[in-house]
């Protein structure tokens, strides 16, 4: 156990703006990286459509690939939370856009509310380093 706990490396990424929470932006564990959930906050589509909302986010996945030497890929799990299906049909067609043909798996969960009111979704992945 204390050799796995050797190989973590938390990071955060200063042009994604720090966290003002008790996480970081992702982690590291032998040949994957997992990253917290991100949303639109503080991005230009922060009030925007849940389409524009995951582009934001998917841009951020894509810094984070970048500089972990890794790409989108490499993506091979996401977890999805929206706060309304109603526009799901956008939010397939986006993801697909973004994926290509590199399509991860994929959990789905409907959830009440974000920690601000017009976000409307929010991405965790895990990457293949």
């Amino acid at each position: 156990m204390k050799d796995n706990q050797m190989n973590v490396q938390r990071i955060n990424f200063p042009e994604l703006g720090m966290p003002v929470g008790p996480y970081t932006h992702a982690v590291v564990h032998g040949n994957t990286l997992y990253t917290s959930g991100f949303t639109a906050f503080g991005t230009e589509a922060q009030s925007g459509s849940v389409s524009d909302q995951t582009k934001a986010i998917l841009n951020q996945l894509q810094i984070i690939a970048e500089q972990q030497n890794t790409a989108m890929k490499n993506l091979i799990k996401v977890t999805v939370f929206v706060t309304d299906l109603s526009d799901m049909a956008s939010l397939r067609d986006t993801l697909l856009d973004l994926y290509g043909n590199h399509i991860p798996a994929s959990s789905l969960i409907k959830i009440e509310a974000l920690f601000a009111p017009e976000l409307k979704i929010e991405i965790e992945a895990i990457f293949t380093l």
